[in-house]
């Protein structure tokens, strides 16, 4: 055995301080480029007659550069502070469409440049264009996002399904994200538009809600209601690792859902079986919580292989193990499609696919749904929220 160098002893505990310097660093660089950007492209760069604007527009980003990240550090890992939370929330939302709108912006202005419009008027006009956008797309947005989430029919082959399985449907529901903003009343119009689609299968692909279930019961009730012939199926989401996700898996169970925590189950219809299998998120292992963590091999132990396999997996890159496992389809959310544009543009450089069907290798399907509510921001943008009816044929 060898023993520890000094230098070893003196240098491990600075790791943990130098790495939240660092992060503190990034955070504070992007949320500078989030506002001082759009501030002095509104507020300064028109140079407005009266001295008042500039200065309100000053005063305005100031204050909302404070309460943004105030907002988030005061409400963090309380929910009894969901209005604070809501608060850094939306205001999250707002900069951010802002700032893109702004950006863009720079379009319009190089089209006036050469019209042979100049400043400070030509300042002024892409700010009001920047102003004027922002605000349509943000009350359109928060419409989309609290809205009934529209029903997305989708046809997928799968060569290996029996013939007494053909047209089994499959309705997928995922990132319901019940949350400080209270949709009870959403909530119940979801579960009952589900019902209306005389699902075979029913699956919740994770990402329950943001909060307990204690916190959160009121809004997660209308899920005891689902109906479906053959299964209803549930995994975890990485939402649930920062809330009990055992708990939520314990209540799943408790209103008669199945909870695949790295297991299946097998579905008869027709005479033929198809493997209905589900694994914990990506980043349950992370989480150090006991026994959690995505085995696909645990889920799939005893299966005969000449069955198909649907696989349940909340997100869209945890289809590698899925192919490498003989899945014939995953279903997938957690992108949101991005939620509001482009950031979906930035999803699509840690995921497969941010939105709808993919292939992957020989065998191997991906449906990523762009989930059913939303988290943080209560806006959508360019990025709907869906119900989907996947409905399977034997080739």
């Amino acid at each position: 055995m060898t023993t520890p160098q000094a230098t070893d002893v003196v240098q491990a505990p600075r790791r943990r301080p130098l790495r939240i310097v660092a992060i503190s660093a990034i955070v504070a660089s992007i949320l500078a480029l989030l506002f001082v950007y759009p501030w002095w492209s509104l507020f300064i760069r028109p140079d407005w007659p009266p001295t008042a604007v500039t200065v309100f527009g000053t005063v305005l980003f100031a204050a909302l550069l404070i309460t943004l990240p105030a907002s988030m550090v005061l409400s963090h890992g309380h929910t009894d502070r969901d209005p604070i939370r809501m608060v850094g929330d939306a205001l999250l939302g707002v900069i951010w469409v802002v700032f893109v709108w702004t950006l863009l912006g720079e379009i319009l202005r190089l089209g006036l440049l050469v019209g042979g419009v100049e400043d400070p008027l030509r300042s002024r006009i892409v700010a009001v264009a920047a102003l004027i956008v922002s605000a349509v797309l943000l009350i359109w947005g928060y419409r989309e996002a609290m809205r009934l989430p529209r029903i997305k029919h989708v046809d997928v082959t799968i060569p290996r399904l029996g013939a007494g399985m053909d047209k089994l449907r499959v309705v997928a529901i995922t990132d319901t994200h019940f949350g400080p903003i209270n949709r009870e009343k959403w909530s119940a119009r979801v579960i009952a538009a589900v019902n209306e689609l005389d699902a075979d299968i029913v699956a919740h692909v994770g990402d329950i809600a943001d909060g307990t279930v204690e916190q959160r019961l009121g809004q997660a009730t209308p899920l005891a209601s689902v109906e479906a012939r053959l299964a209803r199926v549930y995994v975890t989401g990485n939402h649930e690792y920062f809330h009990e996700a055992q708990e939520w898996l314990d209540y799943m169970t408790s209103i008669g859902w199945d909870a695949l925590h790295n297991r299946h189950l097998v579905v008869t219809k027709g005479g033929d079986n198809l493997v209905i299998a589900g694994v914990d998120d990506a980043t349950a292992l992370g989480s150090k919580l006991d026994g959690h963590g995505a085995n696909f091999d645990m889920a799939l132990a005893g299966t005969d292989p000449d069955l198909p396999i649907l696989m349940l997996a909340h997100q869209p890159k945890q289809v590698t193990q899925s192919a490498s496992a003989g899945v014939d389809l995953q279903l997938a959310g957690h992108t949101h499609g991005g939620q509001i544009w482009p950031f979906n543009l930035l999803v699509k450089l840690d995921q497969p696919s941010v939105h709808g069907l993919t292939r992957h290798g020989d065998r191997t399907q991906l449906y990523t749904s762009r989930g059913t509510g939303f988290w943080g921001p209560p806006f959508r943008v360019f990025a709907p929220s869906e119900i989907t009816v996947l409905t399977l044929h034997s080739a």
